[in-house]
Formats: C-alpha cells, structure tokens, sequence
C-alpha cells in the first residue's frame, strides 16, 4: 500500500467498545453548578498569584505555559500554547464581570501581537483565537482585534498545499516529509471564523479540505486518531504514521482524541456537514468505553500506557474532552446527547476536586494539576498547563450556558 509503518516503542494496542449508562445525571449536574462559582473564584486566586510571579521574575514578553516541579516555563509570543493563558483571563472575565481581569486579559493579548504574520507552524489558531478571537466575543474588541486575527489566519492559509490538500502542520523534524497531526483541526475554526466575518471565502475551502483529508486517512478502523500522518509530497500517499506524544503508533494518546472531538464537533457546527458530526460522534462512543479508564473519568495520558494504574494522568486531556463533549451534546440527539453530557459532567466534577485542582497558592498560580504534556520526551509530566486551565473554564462556561 506504498506505507512505511513506525510502532513507537514497539507496542500493539487494542480496544473493546461498550457505551455505559448515565446513572446520577441529575445529581451530578447539581453538585457541579454548586463547584462552578468556587472554581472561577479559584481561578482569580491562582491568576492573580501567577501574574504576580512572571512580574516577580522580570518576564515582560513572554507568556506562562506551566509549572512542574516548581519550575516555571515560558514562551516567546511563537510559541505553540501562548494563547491559552490570555484565553483562560478572557473566561475569567466573562464569568466575573469584573474590569480588573479585562484589563489582565487585554494586557496579556497584546503580548502575541508580534507574531501576528508568524509562519513558522500551524498552531496560528490556537494561539490567536483563544486570545484575540475571545476578546471579540467577551470583551467588546472590534477592528482592532478583528484586523489581527485576518493577519494570523493569512498566515496559516502560507501553509496550505494545493496538491496536498492539506495544511503542513510543521517544517521539522528532518526525517518527516510533510506531517500532518490531529491537532491541526483545532486551527480550523479561526479560518472558518475569517471567512464568514469578511476575509477569503476560500479559508472555508481549506478548513473543509483538510478536514476531510483528515477523516479520510487519519484514523483506524475503529475511529481512533493516529497523532502524526507523514505524506510524500512527489506521491501524494501516506509515507508513515508516529505516534510522537503518545505511547505507540496504533494507540490512542489521549489528548489527541479529545482534539478529534473537538475539532470535528467544530466543523460540525460551522459547515453544517453531517459527516464532521458522525466523525466526533463515532470518537465520542469509543472514548465513553475506553480502555482503561479509570472511575473518576480522568484518562492516563495514553489509553494504552505502559504502567497502568501507576502511569501519569491527563487532565488537560479531560478537559479538553469535557469541553468537546458538552458541545457534540446540542448536536447528537437522544440518548447519545445524555451520555456526552454526562460524562463532561463527571469528568468535570473530578477536574474541580481537590484531586485536580490547585489548593490556592499552589502549583505556582496555574489552576489545574496532573497534566501531561509529552511524555516520550519527558517534557510537562505531572504539571500543570495553561490549556488545560483553558478548557477546563471553557467547558465551566460552556456548563451553565455562557
């Protein structure tokens, strides 16, 4: 079939499929409405100290990505996850209303400006809708905002390739061809968003493209999501499958399915396209029966991890998840919508428990613990990360309908 298949760490990994029933729903929901003003006044506590801790250290231009083991890392404006900690003071404000977290908010966006024309990866979305894009929807911002986003979707657009079909998600490593991960549908929106408020009709194009190159090639029989496909540009066919931050090629990382979701339950809403639906609903279904998934619905960082029940959990993979579950709830129907709903729900409640969340002052001002970032790179084990903060209040706000 012209593919070369690399197994990461050599395993072979399997599934069984079962959806289990929503017992408590009514119960839970009420307990989690209760959490949700205590968690966002968490979140003043911990922003509030983690603001003051990049002041303490003479960060001016940088912006906060996580703390593990009492270190603190930061990145320069291009960096991949710089959009989240502005996101995370957008949603702050949302809930409380309050100027003082707009002001934050403001301030921290405005550190990205410089990499509005940024070419370098695919990551513009991420770093730009979650800031810019959430000050046009809470904060009032018009023009200003609006002219930034254009430039950084003009920028992703760089890294469409016609023949391919697909937007390269990164120049490196040497040994990739043209990589593409499942991560790069959470950049779609921000096309999509540009070509319905007055930029190129044709980002619509290219968000629909991709994603529909993505369901074509990039997942397993079973619905799970390979992380990385590598394709020859001079054939146009598959030349490897990585699985790069998960345990083994034909695993399912769980960050990485919780993209899937998300992204497809995205497309859904924005196209209309009943085949982006049936992509989220049919991950949705093998996530709800996933292997190994422990009681309080906070998956290990890869559902195949070597270890378990000792291997590190993921709860920004929950989060993301949770967030990407209350949304595919509006759009299943019946009893599938129930059931997503219900486990964002308890995945929810364990995320504001204090198994999850950061007691104050703790963690060094971020909101959540237990996150993985990569760990075949022994990178973000155990720590706590700014997008899982972000979704994890996305999903809150999503919750009581805001």
């Amino acid at each position: 079939m012209g593919m070369k298949t690399k197994i990461m760490l050599g395993v072979l990994c399997l599934s069984a499929l079962a959806l289990p029933a929503a017992d408590g729903a009514a119960e839970n929901e009420a307990r989690l409405t209760a959490e949700v003003p205590k968690v966002f006044a968490r979140a003043e506590t911990q922003f509030a100290r983690l603001i003051a801790a990049m002041d303490e250290r003479g960060v001016t231009t940088e912006l906060p990505r996580s703390w593990t083991r009492g270190v603190y890392k930061t990145e320069p404006p291009i960096g991949w996850t710089t959009g989240f900690f502005p996101g995370s003071l957008w949603y702050l404000y949302a809930y409380t209303q309050k100027d003082e977290w707009k002001a934050a908010a403001e301030a921290w966006t405005a550190r990205l400006e410089p990499a509005r024309h940024y070419t370098g990866n695919h990551d513009m979305g991420f770093m730009f809708f979650c800031s810019y894009g959430n000050g046009i929807k809470y904060g009032g911002h018009g023009d200003d905002y609006k002219a930034v986003i254009f430039d950084a979707a003009a920028a992703l657009a760089t890294r469409w390739s016609e023949p391919m079909g697909l937007i390269r998600s990164w120049d490196y490593p040497k040994f990739m061809q043209f990589p593409v991960i499942i991560d790069s549908m959470m950049n779609l929106e921000m096309l999509e968003w540009v070509a319905k408020n007055g930029g190129s009709r044709a980002y619509d194009r290219l968000a629909r493209r991709h994603a529909d190159k993505l369901d074509a090639t990039h997942f397993r029989p079973d619905g799970t999501a390979y992380h990385v496909t590598d394709w020859n540009p001079k054939t146009g066919k598959i030349w490897a499958r990585y699985a790069w931050q998960g345990a083994c090629v034909d695993g399912a990382w769980a960050r990485g399915q919780a993209w899937c979701v998300y992204g497809y339950t995205m497309m859904y809403r924005e196209t209309d396209d009943a085949r982006y639906l049936a992509r989220a609903v049919k991950m949705a279904d093998w996530i709800l029966a996933a292997p190994n998934l422990p009681d309080d619905k906070i998956p290990y960082w890869d559902y195949q991890a070597a270890g378990i029940p000792d291997a590190p959990r993921d709860a920004s993979a929950a989060a993301v998840m949770a967030s990407a579950l209350l949304e595919l709830a509006k759009y299943a129907g019946g009893e599938k919508a129930a059931a997503y709903r219900a486990r964002a729900v308890e995945m929810l409640l364990s995320l504001a428990s204090p198994a999850y969340l950061c007691a104050p002052g703790e963690c060094g001002g971020f909101l959540l613990k237990h996150s993985v970032g990569n760990l075949p790179e022994d990178t973000e084990i155990d720590a706590s990360i700014n997008y899982a903060d972000y979704y994890f209040l996305e999903a809150l706000l999503r919750f009581i309908g805001r």
